[in-house]
């Protein structure tokens, strides 16, 4: 079916855990696009890390056939299943630039949630038609008016538009499936004008090269067609074209408007960008498409393969990994301490755990990561700006004339009888207060600007935990803002490593590296000599501790005798002490270098 007017492409968009993967499995079900024997819970949800953590950390796609039981038409919905997290904004932002409609799916008993606004906030920049759907109405703790009325104040939505509807067991689900026929427009685009394609997705398979996800936007595109990839100025041939439902089904051809997924035999990945523009070869397109504004990372740090040896199959793997998620960045970079390895740049704390753990489990390597950073822009007294992304690179400090941090601009909705201890931490944060509102008589909005380097490690687990789960948090990056920041070295047998050393404000460097070598010291075994840990800020040394040396009874084997005898066997072994201590390494293991991440979590 290639008419226009009947297909329809929407996403499904909400804070995380307000039951999105659910609805999809519903309208999966529903629509018979999945029988009740293949069908389990997270359908969409592929990876094993989506299972575990029960999250959306990919947006996934599949084409869906529906007979509307007003016209008695048959519809083509493409659905684009999106992430929840704030982390993965990207994911997002990518998925809605491919649909003309959203869902909008907000928990009956949560209501409006931080990253429920600030998804509203890209559905509206993308010009999508929103429908609100208040879930999970079978709960006994569901209050559907409440959350209707906070629809109504904060994002203005009529309450007669707002579906209610239960995924869990069907409820309402056919009353949306209506509504999306007459609610979000069929795509524009002229079916005879040059093809014009959007990637908005990409993955690699290793039997048949990189499979592109797509959507149509002019024109076109067929089996055996020659194409151009037109940022990458790459000519090619379309070995295979078809649409997921949700299996890869083969079609001849996709025409304006439809959705779908294409092979073209390439195997290097670097010659497909997430965002590109797909053209005929014979009659190409005058222009591109928009694409996508490229994400700037927030959150920097090292990533090393344990085993030297793996060094190329971890830059592969970063290569295929970055086709599935293009909002990753990455440059070789070489350690005293650890070898050759990458600098790595992220989008969040979660965005780098799942990017870690899916290096682990898909290309069976063995990683460690450094001390998480983020990056600080430095103008030197000779008025050169640098963007520092690792602290090895601080520069000396009378060449520093200022030294700016990254600060955001974070919405806080918590019940109101949280806001006390939430603004005691956000305090402890550096935070600084901006704005109070009552968005019902039981929710506050708060709006504060953070440093980021103080709430990417562990401020979302503290907020959940004051809150008992109940307050959520979105943030923007805002601008970079003038702060006494100093260098805190650690050296670990009196040679610093540059793994270790961390940038932090002023008025905390000294109680942290006093934490951060108390830590190292249980981190770090006992060697056969004494190491000393310190902590220091330029040239002062602010705190140490000592891991001592093991201990062998030289004098056991002496039965009587002179004294002299005795002290003799204890010099030589001070001797041989002095002098492995010269020449001994210090071999640090993999835990130490996130020791930083402890003191954050247990002391502050």
């Amino acid at each position: 079916m290639n008419n226009q007017k009947y297909i329809r492409n929407f996403s499904i968009i909400a804070h995380i855990d307000h039951g999105k993967s659910t609805l999809a499995d519903r309208i999966l079900e529903y629509t018979h696009t999945v029988s009740p024997r293949e069908m389990f819970d997270q359908y969409l949800d592929d990876m094993e890390l989506e299972r575990e953590r029960g999250i959306t950390i990919k947006a996934h796609y599949v084409t869906i056939l529906y007979k509307s039981k007003n016209d008695g038409r048959q519809y083509q919905f493409n659905l684009i299943d999106t992430p929840g997290h704030v982390d993965f904004t990207y994911e997002v932002s990518r998925s809605l630039a491919a649909c003309e409609g959203a869902l909008l799916v907000v928990d009956a008993t949560q209501g409006v949630q931080a990253q429920t606004l600030a998804n509203v906030y890209l559905a509206i920049d993308n010009n999508l038609e929103l429908i609100p759907v208040i879930n999970k109405i079978d709960l006994k703790s569901a209050r559907p008016e409440e959350v209707s009325d906070e629809l109504n104040k904060i994002l203005g939505i009529e309450k007669s538009k707002i579906h209610r509807v239960s995924a869990k067991t069907g409820q309402g689900v056919e009353e949306v499936l209506e509504s999306i026929i007459k609610e979000i427009p069929a795509p524009a685009g002229d079916e005879n004008a040059p093809l014009q394609v959007l990637i908005f997705d990409s993955k690699y398979d290793p039997y048949r090269g990189v499979v592109s996800l797509i959507k149509v936007i002019n024109g076109k595109i067929s089996k055996g067609m020659k194409i151009k990839f037109m940022q990458e100025n790459y000519v090619t041939e379309v070995e295979e074209i078809g649409i997921m439902a949700p299996g890869m089904i083969l079609k001849n051809e996709l025409s304006t408007g439809e959705v779908g997924y294409i092979v073209s035999g390439i195997k290097e990945v670097d010659k497909i960008i997430v965002g590109d523009t797909i053209t005929s070869f014979v009659n190409p397109a005058k222009k591109s498409l928009h694409g996508y504004k490229k994400p700037k990372p927030m959150v920097y740090c090292g990533l090393y393969p344990i085993d030297g040896d793996d060094y190329e199959n971890l830059r592969e793997a970063l290569k295929k990994l970055q086709l599935n998620d293009s909002s990753l960045i990455f440059t070789p970079e070489v350690s005293v301490a650890l070898g050759s390895g990458f600098r790595m740049g992220f989008l969040g704390l979660l965005h780098l755990e799942i990017v870690k753990e899916r290096l682990e489990r898909e290309y069976g390597l063995r990683l460690l990561t450094t001390t998480p950073n983020v990056a600080y822009r430095i103008t030197k007294t000779n008025g050169e700006v640098i963007f520092l992304k690792s602290p090895a690179d601080y520069p000396e400090e009378e060449k520093i004339l200022t030294i700016e941090e990254p600060y955001v601009a974070a919405t806080i909705i918590t019940p109101k009888e949280y806001i006390g201890e939430i603004m005691k931490l956000s305090n402890q944060k550096r935070g600084v207060y901006k704005d109070m509102q009552y968005i019902s008589t039981e929710r506050v909005e708060l709006k504060y600007e953070f440093p980021l380097s103080e709430i990417i490690v562990d401020f979302f687990n503290l907020l959940k935990s004051i809150s008992s789960g109940f307050a959520s948090l979105d943030y923007e990056f805002l601008e970079y803002c003038r702060s006494e920041l100093v260098k805190l070295d650690i050296l670990v047998g009196g040679n610093k490593v540059d793994e270790l050393a961390v940038i932090v404000h002023k008025d905390k460097a000294y109680f942290l590296g006093r934490e951060f070598a108390r830590k190292l010291k249980q981190e770090i075994p006992r060697h056969m000599f004494e190491i000393p840990v310190q902590a220091s800020i330029g040239k002062r040394i602010i705190a140490r501790e000592t891991i001592s040396a093991y201990r062998k009874d030289v004098t056991a084997k002496l039965y009587g005798g002179d004294v002299t005898r005795k002290n003799k066997l204890l010099d030589k072994q001070k001797k041989g002490k002095r002098k492995m201590k010269k020449i001994g390494k210090v071999e640090i293991p993999d835990e130490a270098f996130m020791s930083f991440y402890k003191i954050e979590l247990e002391k502050k």
